[in-house]
């Protein structure tokens, strides 16, 4: 008998199994279809009735949701899984891909950056050209009422545009003007996820209900704007990156994320449109080029002389973190600025420690208050972290709640702590955000502090009966060094995807940025914050992206026949990696010095890359023998580059000579236990340096932290006597002693007396 209960049980679980396998078989998704435009068969003369076609062919239901016609050619669709396969062997497909969920990397700036000064302005509002770059931003839209977007004193849209205001849901043609020139939405890859959109919950229109979209817009190149401030913090004026330049929004990002569908779909149409710069504060999980829609668009973009600036992301201080980083994308890391927030808590044990916040609330009593630390005041496993409802009322009602961060957002922490009775919260960092200060406009009095003095006050906690404590802010503080330092949270490298290939690229400001901001959400961004702000101060590589947009739109207008490239080598080669003191800048998750995987190149240097002297330059060839050296196959290469590709088979093909501004060198250790420790590893990597400034003769240094690989350059000086002339290098790195470490870096310097042209070197053993 029992056993008959068995057999009949697990015919039961292997039917179910099979029901389920059915099901999620059957499943539709959202999948990008990749179509060989130009080899469209003669029987049809329209390549959308080919489309089409080729869809019917698997399923009869299904309908195309986006068109693509610009960065790629094809169109998205819902299909089942089998379906997706069966269309993939279909003659004319390049590619089938499955949607891909994107996440946001969620002023003192211009002045930090040197915009403010002189020299720097009388070279840069020497054209009206700046006016006629457009900025296209990929994010959650657009608050068009801001002040950022005034059109005071601008001229009439470039002749150029080709983009449109789009009407939808609480914005219609009139939210454009000649600094918002365009503004579009893309939301069909979302709803056939999530469904149709809540239109009472969420604008289904470029109207910007997040916040985002509207402060990356303002931060690459918002209009000047006097008085500006978050609560009277960071007082002053405010101005974008490009503050003449145009901006045009496509919004892709919506409350469920931003979906790879909608993303192609805008950056195709924005392609379409005619933008010269295009900014994504997104990302997602890293994988190989042909693979990586945002890749592949951003190929199209630069190939069409687009500059292409993505966020780094936000999963720092791990290494191998990074997103976004194929060589035709300039990936940008975050660093602080030198102005904080700062708060004061002064424990019972007559210690003071420094905190920072945004808050702006009616102030905690001058005399100490209780101190309890969330730990102790709560029966949940994570009570600590103050989540929802977690704290116990009567252990927490009128005193000051220690909460840890991590897991939910920081200021929804405050919430809970009021809502628990308490009055007034120190947010302490774990070993994950190590002592890296991140301020926020919370709802009750509030000071984060870094992990050092979190355990401070823990401690003090543990070993009082009765702790107390109590809250002073301190305003806006300026001249805060050192300045800048790479912010924790900034992804770092070794390039997961391709380690010859150094990333981040640069960093820019992206801690505590303030930029304009939405109408319908208070600044902290939850339900219960009620309160209505023009401006916002958050960090992120969302940040730090439209800094380097900006800057990338003014050498745009400054010299309108760099390409993207150019452009890049300009910012990356100036870039700086060490304060005045001729320290290394710093990393705050370590308190230690950085490297380049941390920072790349360096920090962004404006002021320096208007007048770089020499550039690294690359053609969409360069790229394309970039990607026969990755030993892609031809049909890989045409999903990236939408042609017909052969790799030379007598042609050797290195990734050391894509001609980029800096050099990662991956060696294989050859110390092993029975290994011939005396045979070296040589590596050359060849280099193009083009001339954009006066004849000069340039000569070459190397310094180098470490003896451990030896650094030849060949030849040592070049001499260029007319302005866009080129002259090729060969440095070789010899490796032939054993390495102290898995890591070594060093500088590559030409210099003519005048210009410093910077290469960092970055050296990683296997």
């Amino acid at each position: 008998m029992e056993r008959l209960r068995l057999t009949v049980l697990s015919t039961l679980v292997l039917v179910v199994f099979g029901v389920l396998a059915d099901a999620g078989q059957n499943q539709k998704k959202t999948y990008i279809i990749h179509m060989d435009k130009f080899n469209m068969p003669a029987d049809f003369d329209d390549h959308i009735h080919w489309y089409d076609s080729s869809l019917k062919s698997v399923s009869k239901t299904a309908n195309m949701l986006y068109t693509y016609n610009s960065v790629i050619h094809g169109y998205s669709t819902q299909l089942t899984a089998d379906e997706a396969k069966s269309l993939e062997q279909k003659p004319g497909i390049l590619a089938v891909h499955e949607e891909v969920r994107y996440e946001l990397h969620t002023t003192r700036s211009p002045t930090f950056l040197g915009l403010e000064e002189r020299e720097s302005r009388s070279f840069f509002l020497q054209t009206e050209a700046r006016s006629e770059v457009i900025i296209g931003v990929l994010d959650t839209g657009v608050w068009p009422e801001s002040k950022s977007f005034d059109d005071t004193g601008l001229g009439p849209v470039p002749t150029s545009w080709k983009g449109k205001c789009q009407i939808g849901t609480n914005f219609d043609a009139s939210s454009c003007n000649r600094k918002l020139i365009g503004a579009r939405f893309f939301s069909q890859g979302y709803e056939a996820a999530f469904g149709a959109i809540d239109e009472t919950v969420e604008s289904k229109s470029p109207r910007d209900d997040d916040g985002h979209g509207t402060h990356t817009a303002t931060t690459a190149a918002g209009s000047v704007v006097t008085g500006a401030s978050l609560f009277g913090y960071a007082a002053g004026t405010a101005r974008g990156m490009a503050s003449h330049a145009r901006v045009a929004a496509y919004k892709v990002c919506w409350a469920g994320g931003c979906f790879s569908s909608d993303i192609l779909a805008g950056m195709d149409q924005a392609v379409i449109d005619g933008v010269n710069v295009l900014s994504l504060s997104l990302g997602g999980t890293s994988s190989d080029y042909y693979r990586d829609i945002v890749a592949i668009g951003a190929f199209s973009a630069a190939s069409q002389g687009i500059f292409v600036s993505c966020s780094a992301g936000n999963g720092g201080p791990s290494a191998g973190t990074l997103s976004n980083v194929a060589p035709w994308i300039t990936t940008v890391g975050a660093g602080t600025m030198d102005r904080e927030f700062p708060a004061y808590i002064s424990i019972g044990n007559g210690k003071t420690l420094n905190g920072v916040s945004l808050y702006s609330g009616k102030a905690l009593p001058s005399s100490v208050m209780p101190l309890v630390y969330a730990g102790n005041a709560s029966q949940a496993s994570n009570g600590n972290l103050c989540t929802s409802a977690s704290l116990i009322p009567e252990k927490v009602a009128g005193k000051i709640v220690v909460c840890d961060r991590g897991m939910n957002a920081r200021a929804q922490k405050g919430l809970v702590v009021k809502d628990a009775g308490g009055i007034g919260m120190i947010l302490a960092n774990t070993d994950t955000y190590g002592d890296e200060l991140v301020a926020d406009a919370h709802l009750i009095p509030t000071a984060a502090v870094g992990q050092t003095a979190g355990n401070l006050i823990k401690q003090y906690i543990a070993s009082n009966r009765n702790p107390t404590a109590k809250i002073a802010f301190g305003g806006t503080k300026l001249g805060v060094q050192p300045s800048p330092v790479v912010a924790a949270f900034s992804s770092r490298g070794p390039n997961p995807i391709t380690p010859d290939i150094l990333k981040p690229d640069l960093i820019a400001p992206g801690v505590n940025i303030l930029a304009g901001w939405t109408g319908k959400v208070g600044p902290t961004g939850l339900t219960e914050d009620t309160r209505n702000v023009g401006f916002n101060i958050i960090s992120g590589t969302s940040m730090s992206c439209p800094h380097v947009s900006g800057l990338a739109a003014l050498l745009k207008a400054a010299h309108p026949e760099w390409s993207p490239a150019a452009i890049r080598s300009a910012l990356m080669t100036t870039g700086y990696s060490t304060y005045k003191n001729g320290k290394t800048i710093e990393d705050v998750a370590t308190g230690m010095s950085s490297t380049p995987f941390d920072y790349g190149a360096g920090h962004v240097n404006p002021t320096a890359a208007v007048n770089p002297g020499l550039v690294y330059d690359l053609t969409v060839d360069d790229y394309i023998n970039f990607l026969c050296a990755l030993d892609y196959s031809p049909s890989m290469i045409k999903v990236i580059a939408k042609r017909d590709i052969s790799c030379e088979k007598n042609k050797e093909y290195k990734v050391a000579d894509l001609n980029y501004p800096s050099f990662a060198i991956p060696l294989e250790t050859a110390w092993g236990e029975h290994a011939d420790s005396s045979a070296p590893t040589v590596t050359r990597y060849t280099r193009t340096l083009t001339n954009v400034g006066n004849p000069a003769t340039y000569k070459a240094s190397v310094s180098s932290e470490k003896q451990e690989v030896k650094i030849l350059v060949e030849p040592q000086t070049l001499t260029f006597s007319r302005k866009n002339e080129k002259k090729t290098y060969t440095v070789t790195f010899t490796a032939s002693s054993k390495p102290s470490g898995t890591t070594s870096f060093a500088r590559l310097e030409w210099s003519d007396g005048q210009h410093v042209v910077a290469s960092p070197i970055a050296f990683s053993w296997t």
